[in-house]
């Protein structure tokens, strides 16, 4: 369990402490994963689905659903649509159709959702996750395609929430943007492991999304999304109790969070004799809490009717096994593989794993960089300032390939692993590549013998008592001089060097 966990940091005061609900309460959770497909053109139009454009300047009369305006399926998107769901171990439809989800949202130009209702593209699979040692399988119930909906800005308030806004924008730019959205079948018997678990399989999904090169996965963008359904039962309790579904939580740290200040919050609802709304949430990073919504829909209140504008999907069997054949490395066994090729213990490679770093490490190393001194710089020193800004290791501003440079620097002793602490600060701050960061700050060690030797004799000068138990044969006390060097030189020194002027000097 994270430390924020179980420290109680995300605790507000008016929730069962997490340890005692789980004494009282099964946690039962159901995990929804919206992954927004990196094609080239949106799911029913032609409209570019580049991330970052100006505001409605990817949009058309189909995506915006003006009259007249017909869809036609992105066949990219279908092509995806198949090589997810055999990764995750799915039967593949012979036959499905496109329907029509009806409901209102003001960033959804037609008041429908094209989505697919009882006839998924991919049903009936599974994967596993690790947590804690423990292999735990997913039984996934579905993967189906559908198009996102646009993006609401809300204007003047301080949380950037409808609530206390002057006014709404709206984004029509993502509308129509191809989705997968792979549901979870329920995930019992997990515990006190509930966040974890929820964590470990969004990450994998995640993890999965880039092998397969389907979407871009990049969470902090909204790439990959994950819907939180939790609910809680009497220890022994066969039934399920009611579920809240917390919403659109965009970080894997977020997902550990939001499951678990889900699981104490109804514990405490329950325990005082309250009912659970069945409800959707929303995850308050800030504060670290779910806030109310909206009431919960069933299936017949979005009214699903097949969809009149678009064929059914009737998949060549010849076609999916040919896609079968383009799936990467599993994930678990790409683990194994890599733990070999780099010589990392089990825990070494579990500690990899828990802080999202396998991607971080590979590209590092495939950078130049040897695999130790990649793992030492992603679980150290970015490790603690990726937690100190609330984000994952991705999306810092240093790419694998610059922390490559900097333990490049490191072996060439043009700087130490001080000073590239330094230069991961210049790095981080914009400041460019560490090369330049290394000049501008002017951060090289200095090896020049005469700048050293003159720092050794005022350190010797101003330490007769070490001087003399070095002269002794006392070989060990010479770090306190070479701790004065350092100091004077701010940490620029070559260390070796100036022990052996040291030795030299005093014999």
């Amino acid at each position: 369990m994270s430390d924020s966990i179980m420290d109680g940091s995300i605790m507000d005061g008016s929730i069962m402490d997490y340890a005692d609900a789980l004494e009282r309460f099964d946690p039962v959770l159901g995990l929804e994963v919206h992954v927004e497909l990196s094609t080239a053109s949106k799911m029913f139009c032609g409209c570019s689905t580049e991330f970052g454009a100006d505001p409605n300047t990817q949009t058309c009369p189909v995506c915006l659903a003006l009259p007249g305006g017909m869809p036609v399926i992105n066949g990219a998107a279908v092509e995806s649509a198949i090589r997810i769901g055999l990764a995750l171990n799915c039967e593949i439809a012979e036959w499905s159709r496109m329907s029509r989800k009806n409901y209102f949202y003001p960033d959804m130009p037609k008041n429908y959702q094209i989505s697919q209702y009882d006839e998924p593209i991919a049903h009936d699979g599974h994967v596993d996750v690790e947590v804690d040692g423990e292999v735990i399988r997913i039984g996934i119930e579905r993967a189906h395609m559908e198009e996102d909906t646009g993006k609401s800005l809300h204007v003047g308030g301080a949380t950037g929430r409808i609530h206390g806004a002057s006014h709404s924008l709206l984004d029509y730019n993502r509308a129509g943007v191809p989705l997968i959205e792979i549901v979870t079948k329920p995930i019992e018997g997990t515990g006190a492991r509930a966040p974890q678990v929820a964590r470990a399989y969004v990450q994998l999904v995640r993890d999965l999304m880039r092998a397969l090169k389907v979407s871009h996965a990049r969470m902090e963008q909204g790439n990959v999304r994950c819907d939180a359904n939790v609910s809680l039962r009497p220890i022994g309790q066969i039934e399920f109790g009611t579920r809240t579904e917390t919403k659109n939580v965009n970080s894997l740290r977020s997902v550990e969070r939001a499951v678990a200040y889900e699981i104490s919050r109804q514990a405490q609802v329950l325990a005082g004799g309250g009912m659970i709304t069945q409800e959707t949430r929303h995850w308050q990073e800030g504060s670290g809490i779910t806030t109310p919504g909206r009431s919960k829909e069933t299936a017949e209140d979005y009214r699903y009717f097949p969809e009149p504008d678009l064929v059914p999907i009737a998949p060549d069997r010849d076609w999916v096994e040919s896609l079968r054949a383009t799936l990467p490395e599993p994930p678990a066994e790409r683990l194994k593989r890599l733990a070999g090729e780099w010589g990392f213990s089990e825990l070494e490679l579990r500690d990899v794993v828990a802080a999202g770093a396998v991607d971080v490490i590979e590209q590092t190393v495939a950078a130049g960089s040897a695999p130790q001194p990649a793992r030492k710089w992603w679980l150290s020193e970015l490790a603690r300032r990726a937690n100190e800004a609330g984000v994952e290791l991705e999306e810092l501003a240093i790419t694998p390939q610059q922390v490559a440079q900097v333990q490049a620097l490191v072996e060439a002793k043009t700087i130490n692993d001080k000073l590239a602490r330094q230069v991961i600060d210049g790095v981080l701050a914009g400041e460019g590549d560490p090369e330049q960061v290394v000049e501008a700050r002017g951060l090289a060690v200095v090896s020049d013998d005469s700048a050293l030797g003159d720092a050794v004799d005022r350190a010797i000068e101003a330490n007769p008592d070490v001087a003399e138990k070095i002269r002794g044969g006392k070989v060990a006390a010479a770090g306190a001089l070479i701790g004065a060097v350092m100091k004077e030189m701010k940490g620029q020194a070559d260390a070796g060097r100036v022990r052996e002027l040291i030795i030299e000097r005093l014999g």
